[in-house]
């Protein structure tokens, strides 16, 4: 939501006094300013998955329930606490009918390390450029990060070539976001899906 402040400004404008507000890039800010609403469609996309092979939304959405839930970063603290929630979690989404399907702007080899690190059980999408992002209104900042962690008793260096804001969303059964949260308790997002996926159902 557009601060009162910049009401008055022209497009160009608004859009940089927005950035600055939120602390973000003037592209941060575009992303931010298009993000979808409840009810609108579904985004259509394909991106890697971290088998490295072609994820078609098309072969998703409107299908069933979906859950994309875009992160900063793999093996990083909050992003694996959330992953993890989601794992534990997959007996219940499942039996609900639901598919969870992380994306955040680290590499396919990311993915795979992630994975293999947590067992986790859903699909990663790599989103190095951040068109995945754009498609939902998800703020991402482009720029080359690093991290070292440690697998298997060896230091390993993830690269990632753009950073995502936390956002989740649900996608129903008719293609339609049927919820977007852009303030992400990342602990405790799946069970916040759960409910909200109970809710959905008896409506």
């Amino acid at each position: 939501m557009k601060s009162p402040f910049v009401a008055g400004f022209c497009a160009a404008g608004a859009l940089l006094t927005l950035g600055l507000l939120a602390g973000l890039p003037a592209e941060d800010a575009k992303s931010a300013d298009k993000s979808l609403a409840v009810g609108d469609a579904a985004p259509e996309f394909v991106a890697k998955d971290d088998q490295g092979k072609d994820w078609k939304s098309s072969d998703h959405f409107g299908k069933k329930i979906v859950v994309v839930y875009f992160y900063p970063a793999d093996m990083t603290g909050g992003c694996t606490k959330q992953a993890c929630g989601f794992r534990d979690d997959t007996a219940k989404l499942k039996d609900a009918g639901v598919e969870v399907v992380g994306v955040s702007g680290d590499s396919v080899a990311n993915h795979q390390i992630f994975k293999k690190a947590h067992n986790l059980p859903f699909t990663l999408l790599a989103d190095e450029k951040g068109t995945v992002a754009a498609g939902f209104g998800v703020p991402f900042t482009p720029g080359e990060k690093e991290f070292k962690t440690t697998i298997d008793g060896k230091e390993v260096t993830l690269t990632r070539l753009g950073t995502a804001k936390r956002w989740t969303f649900v996608v129903d059964q008719n293609g339609k976001i049927a919820f977007k949260n852009e303030m992400v308790d990342a602990p405790g997002d799946s069970q916040a899906i759960l409910k909200v996926v109970k809710d959905l159902k008896k409506s």
